[in-house]
């Protein structure tokens, strides 16, 4: 008896015990495994959960160092976290970007028993191209790659806007990563657009995720630096404004002063975004 009760409480507490895993494959595609990093809290859950998307311009960037700010506040917070890799360019573009983001919803939402995770509470966080990646599959949600809330930090989602004043305005700029990002097959040529002629306008005006908000998305918040080189800081007000008069839920935290990049916002006083973001997400996922 006493040994039935023994074996019984140890794999009780091996199913409530915190879980790390990493390089676990979420889907797939031509023989390419492309994989993602998690956390899972200790306890039953189920727990809400953030799927995690890094920068890198569309060709660089990891799932094991762009977003590692975010986690430790999100597993603090009680969030499982599930940070993924996806596929770039110059041999991948916004189509497999895309379908990456959407393969892995549909990953954790059959998994969500297994790593204790709600699967009507998921959310999207992502940054810089991330963040523009969010955005994106914030626009063209189905039923079943619908998530509950979605952060996007200093992602752009004016592309043809931003890319205008990249040209006119270099100055403003840190030029030397964007046309490095360029030259590997990222930033525009991501999308297809090797110029700003007419046709590299219409383009990226059509995959800006700015002119594809409907009413019924889900709720936004929108993290973005003042001093941001790289994506200004307008794409997010602006952005934010659209989704609010189109009837969804918006808002924005400023960082004044920050960079482009988290891992750059030292600063005590810019600080505030981490529990300003958590307390969101708590009040937005209790509504759910």
């Amino acid at each position: 008896m006493w040994r039935g009760l023994l074996i019984f409480f140890t794999a009780f507490a091996l199913r409530a015990a915190a879980l790390d895993q990493k390089d676990v494959e979420y889907d797939k595609v031509n023989g390419q495994s492309l994989l993602l990093d998690l956390h899972v809290p200790d306890g039953r859950g189920p727990f809400p959960a953030a799927i995690l998307i890094h920068g890198g311009g569309f060709d660089e960037g990891s799932k094991s160092t762009n977003p590692r700010p975010l986690m430790q506040p999100l597993a603090d917070a009680k969030f499982a976290w599930f940070s993924m890799d996806y596929r770039l360019a110059p041999a991948a573009h916004l189509k497999e970007g895309f379908e990456d983001v959407q393969s892995a919803i549909r990953w954790l939402k059959t998994n969500a028993a297994r790593y204790r995770v709600n699967p009507a509470k998921i959310v999207l966080i992502g940054e810089s191209a991330g963040g523009f990646l969010v955005n994106y599959t914030g626009t063209h949600l189905t039923a079943e790659t619908r998530v509950a809330a979605i952060v996007d930090m200093y992602g752009p989602s004016d592309y043809e806007k931003l890319s205008l004043e990249r040209r006119d305005h270099p100055e403003r700029f840190n030029m030397t990563s964007i046309n490095r990002h360029f030259a590997n097959g990222g930033g525009i040529r991501y999308f297809g657009a090797d110029s700003l002629d007419e046709a590299g306008r219409a383009m990226l005006s059509a995959i800006s995720p700015i002119n594809a908000v409907k009413k019924g998305m889900p709720p936004f918040l929108v993290i973005h630096g003042t001093k941001d080189d790289q994506v200004t800081y307008d794409q997010s007000p602006a952005f934010c404004d659209a989704l609010k008069k189109a009837g969804n839920v918006c808002d924005l935290i400023t960082v004044e002063g920050g960079g482009h990049g988290m891992s750059s916002w030292k600063a005590p006083e810019m600080q505030h975004w981490k529990p300003e973001m958590i307390a969101w997400l708590k009040k937005t996922l209790k509504r759910q």
